[in-house]
């Protein structure tokens, strides 16, 4: 298992082949990159925080699981932290496994079960204002609040 946080660009193509293995039938991945614009509003960057020490120790116990309730060979966490453009990766997870079914499903519960439950924070940098996003979406139809940062 691989599992990073990061304060620099990810390699996607370098940890994607590192992944693959004779065994394997699969490989799936899901690379998070960051949009241009949340529900309407322009985005000018994110910025990623987190607790650290206890998000690498969710993240591992996630992969863990995976690879137990999915039964695939492997899986790779790795998310960054700091200032992100538009187009650059966030998280990526790529998940081996012999069969593309398990793949795909380990892959979709890990991003999102990491979504809900690991502490990294997003902060989203609009040009009319900033909001700290909860990890889920708005729903359908909901513009994204304006709010004053007020955080200091």
């Amino acid at each position: 298992m691989r599992i990073e946080i990061v304060d620099d660009v990810i390699a996607a193509d370098r940890i994607v082949a590192e992944m693959k293995a004779g065994a394997d039938g699969a490989v799936c991945v899901f690379d998070g990159i960051v949009r241009d614009n949340t529900r309407g509003r322009k985005t000018l960057h994110l910025d990623y925080e987190a607790y650290r020490e206890m998000a690498l120790e969710q993240m591992a116990t996630l992969a863990a699981e995976a690879v137990t309730k999915y039964s695939v060979r492997d899986v790779a966490i790795v998310h960054r932290l700091g200032r992100l453009l538009v187009g650059e990766t966030s998280v990526l997870i790529v998940v081996s496994s012999a069969h593309r079914g398990a793949a795909f499903d380990a892959c979709r519960w890990l991003i999102d079960t990491l979504k809900k439950t690991v502490p990294i924070w997003k902060k989203e940098q609009f040009v009319d204002g900033v909001l700290w996003a909860d990890g889920e979406p708005f729903p359908e139809g909901i513009v994204a609040p304006v709010v004053e940062e007020t955080r200091g």
